[in-house]
């Protein structure tokens, strides 16, 4: 039997192939975009209107009205471009009855309009992109017509009923630059991040507002329990330590226990103390996170106490007053409690936010801080629905 020699795909033929392909779809593109363009033009219907064609004499009684010319139009399809001729008369336009159900813009380009636009592309830059599909760009004006069909979406977010069900509510903040009439000013954005008994998460409710103050976060806190969160099963709030948040969580949880982060207390420990005493200071301290039990942390920081107290009283006075909130995650499973004694979890969130919205620079409005949260939020919420967080899996 001959020996069947395989053929070698060189660059140039892989090129030829390529060019093979653009060749053949821009094509077929092309002249599926003249079938759609002669179809819809053909179909004016101005004649009948008008009861008489080109030259025809006409009584004035008779005569409707008189011919206007035409006008240009673009629809922005997946094929590209169209601009069609529509007829009109003095009185009226004739645009086709089959296109006045067909989107100025198909699905399809709205779509990857909006998904471009979330993924923290800057209007500007979108119109570029779908420029590369359609052949024409968009305008940044158009974008943001898109973007506000968002804002349904947002309102259901906000509003959506949860169960009583979340074991562990996780809250805190992220801050973003907003442009304003008086100039670039921040938004901090509350965050509200629930875990169930089973692992399973979500992100729950978001809040813009101008600081953390107690009002604005029982104003997410009180959302939360109107819209079901009544707080029967929760077992532990972790908080970044922000005083007005802890006050909230008095007023509408009273009765759930507040763990305070160690990673955010460690940082304020280490801006306080000299530069030369900050490795020893930060040892000390975690050995009171670290401790196995509630008794030997009570003794770990009798120990840092002792050793601190002169050279910062401060500090020490500080954390002895903070020491039973920082200490809640001991009431719970060893195997959990190096994720509940930090506010981790939703900082991994913020890290993707700030990722998403850095190109955008400064948002334009606090609407579009909704919006972009929203999607963000809502792609997390997706991507979580069949991936629990193993540790709290397995505890419970």
């Amino acid at each position: 039997m001959a020996k069947i020699t395989p053929i070698r795909v060189t660059e140039q033929f892989e090129h030829f192939l390529e060019e093979l392909k653009e060749s053949f779809w821009g094509d077929l593109y092309g002249k599926t975009r003249e079938a759609w363009k002669k179809f819809w033009e053909a179909q004016s219907e101005r004649d009948s209107y008008l009861r008489a064609g080109w030259y025809d004499r006409v009584e004035a009684a008779e005569r409707r009205d008189y011919r206007n010319g035409y006008y240009q139009r673009d629809f922005v399809t997946r094929f590209g471009t169209i601009r069609l001729r529509i007829a009109r008369a003095r009185g009226r336009s004739f645009l086709p009855a089959g296109l006045k159900k067909f989107q100025r813009r198909a699905e399809e380009v709205a779509l990857l309009i909006r998904e471009a636009f979330l993924r923290g592309i800057s209007t500007r830059q979108v119109g570029r992109i779908v420029a590369t599909w359609t052949g024409e760009p968009v305008s940044a004006q158009t974008v943001s017509k898109l973007t506000r069909e968002l804002d349904a979406a947002v309102e259901q977010f906000h509003r959506a009923p949860l169960k009583d069900e979340w074991v562990y509510l996780f809250l805190d903040g992220v801050s973003l630059r907003v442009r304003r009439p008086a100039g670039r000013q921040r938004v901090q954005m509350l965050v509200a991040y629930g875990v169930r008994a089973d692992g399973s998460r979500e992100l729950l409710a978001f809040q813009r507002s101008r600081g953390e103050s107690q009002a604005a976060w029982e104003g997410l806190l009180q959302n939360l329990y109107e819209r079901g969160l009544k707080g029967n099963h929760l077992a532990l709030i972790i908080t970044d330590g922000c005083p007005g948040l802890a006050a909230a969580i008095q007023v509408v949880y009273p009765r759930v226990l507040h763990q305070r982060c160690w990673v955010h207390k460690m940082r304020n420990i280490l801006e306080k103390v000299r530069k030369r005493d900050r490795e020893a200071v930060k040892a000390d301290a975690q050995a009171i996170d670290q401790a196995p039990n509630l008794a030997e942390a009570r003794q770990a920081f009798q120990a840092f106490a002792q050793r601190w107290r002169a050279d910062y009283p401060r500090v020490v006075r500080q954390l002895e007053r903070d020491l039973p909130e920082l200490l809640s995650f001991l009431s719970f499973p060893p195997a959990l409690r190096r994720q509940l004694r930090t506010t981790n979890l939703i900082e991994r969130v913020f890290v993707e936010v700030r990722r998403r919205t850095r190109p955008m620079v400064c948002f334009v409005n606090v609407d579009s801080v909704d919006r972009i949260i929203y999607s963000i939020f809502h792609r997390f919420n997706l991507e979580w629905r069949n991936r629990t967080l193993r540790i709290f899996t397995q505890a419970a």
